[in-house]
């Protein structure tokens, strides 16, 4: 692993243990050159996942956009990055363990909806706005009254 801080070739783990989320290793390493120490994590690289979009255009999975696309359903919500990042967690080990190469972005967007559901209603309702394209307002206040009867 090189050194992000001199660009040595050389350094040594000094600390392995899993990653909070027990998907990854979290080593600690150290460079023999500068004597710096810094952190990377490992994890089990999958088969590319391709997700099939509303036009049923195709482009591969980016959790980056997933992660923004709840965060600005979150935004100014008492909702931590802590529950954002497990919820991002708990939606791509589901989606992951279909064990499918090609998945819609429906799918994506009906997990999301339905942990977001559980933690915040106002956030909920922001990404299904935005997921199920809605329309008018009468579309909103459809969905609005569905959250509310719950």
């Amino acid at each position: 692993m090189k050194c992000p801080f001199c660009g040595n070739a050389d350094t040594r783990v000094i600390d392995s243990r899993p990653a909070e989320d027990n998907n990854s290793i979290r080593r600690r390493r150290i460079c023999d050159e500068c004597g710096k120490r810094f952190t990377t994590y490992e994890k089990v690289e999958t088969i590319p996942l391709i997700i099939i979009k509303k036009d049923k255009n195709r482009e591969t999975y980016d959790r980056v956009k997933l992660e923004g696309g709840v965060l600005r359903a979150c935004h100014k919500r008492p909702i931590t990055a802590a529950q954002i990042t497990k919820l991002v967690d708990e939606v791509e080990t589901e989606i992951f363990s279909l064990e499918e190469k090609e998945i819609e972005s429906r799918v994506i967007g009906e997990k999301v909806m339905n942990k977001l559901k559980d933690i915040d209603a106002v956030a909920y309702v922001r990404f299904a706005s935005v997921y199920r394209e809605f329309k008018d307002v009468n579309t909103f206040m459809d969905e609005l009254r569905n959250v509310l009867e719950k």
